[in-house]
């Protein structure tokens, strides 16, 4: 880890302290997207990803694919086309940010997350508390991403991921899975439980905004 970024801390050190190293990491400006991913796509549209992907390789939704790779990206004009094509509300286009849902129990790390996020510009922040919740919420918000923490006080990371994929229509939901307490057998097992990536505590944010950038490329 780079000695120079800042950590996310653990949760028993206390709530001042954490906002305070990271009140400044993130930019306060937003940018209006002209370029999007499919995962924001398929927010954008509330559809699963596999849909959007279909709609590209379909042309029915115009965009390109980045040289050298096979990611697609729809330009914002062509967005806004194919959803007054499709009578789809420009409501979630007009602020252009990304949902992301945080799952912890631990107050702390829920606010210095949703302060991080939030100062960004770029993201629309929800929270649950449990396992419970965040199966709720995700069925309600559609959030891009999920960041949820591996011990919660119902269940655990790995059903919170069976019982997300088992839904058809939450394909294009993005799990991050983070916790400082979890052995390599269970990242395993979340991985194949349906999570996209892993990041273990403390983790400094650029990790934390590499990691949301990789899963929605």
């Amino acid at each position: 880890m780079d000695p120079s970024q800042p950590n996310v801390m653990e949760a028993s050190e206390p709530a001042s302290l954490k906002k305070a190293a990271l009140k400044a990491l993130a930019p306060t400006t937003t940018e209006i997207k002209t370029v999007f991913t499919t995962g924001e796509v398929a927010e954008i549209c509330k559809v699963s990803q596999q849909t959007v992907i279909r709609c590209f390789d379909s042309g029915r939704l115009k965009g390109f694919r980045v040289p050298g790779s096979k990611f697609r990206r729809i330009p914002r004009d062509s967005l806004i086309a194919f959803m007054k094509a499709n009578n789809i509300p420009l409501e979630n286009l007009q602020s252009g940010k990304t949902r992301v849902l945080i799952v912890d129990d631990e107050p702390g790390v829920v606010d210095l997350l949703r302060d991080i996020l939030t100062r960004d510009g770029r993201y629309e922040v929800f929270t649950a508390s449990n396992g419970y919740d965040a199966g709720l919420m995700t069925a309600q918000v559609r959030p891009a991403i999920v960041l949820l923490d591996y011990m919660l006080p119902d269940i655990n990371g790995s059903v919170v991921c069976q019982r997300i994929r088992s839904d058809p229509e939450m394909a294009g939901v993005k799990i991050i899975i983070i916790s400082g307490v979890v052995r390599q057998t269970e990242i395993d097992q979340l991985m194949t439980a349906g999570a996209n990536a892993f990041l273990k505590k403390p983790f400094d944010i650029a990790q934390l905004f590499q990691a949301m950038a990789d899963v929605t490329a």
